[in-house]
């Protein structure tokens, strides 16, 4: 089964997660609010949490809160 790529940007949420992860913005970006959340309370699970969003990100892993995967076009 091939899941649909979404239609939010692989570049900026990269970015977003690099220069904000901490504070969860790359999250708030895939629509995902309420772990966006969670991220500000923890600064980003001390940064280990934003760590592993920023790798499964450039993989091409992180989805968005439709299910569907952030991946270059």
């Amino acid at each position: 089964m091939q899941l649909q790529t979404s239609d939010r940007n692989y570049i900026a949420t990269i970015l977003l997660c690099f220069f904000l992860g901490s504070l969860g913005v790359h999250r708030f970006y895939a629509g995902k609010i309420g772990t966006g959340i969670l991220m500000i309370i923890t600064v980003g699970g001390l940064g280990i949490w934003t760590l592993i969003d920023f790798i499964t990100i450039i993989i091409g892993k992180f989805r968005d809160s439709e299910g569907m995967e952030i991946k270059p076009s």
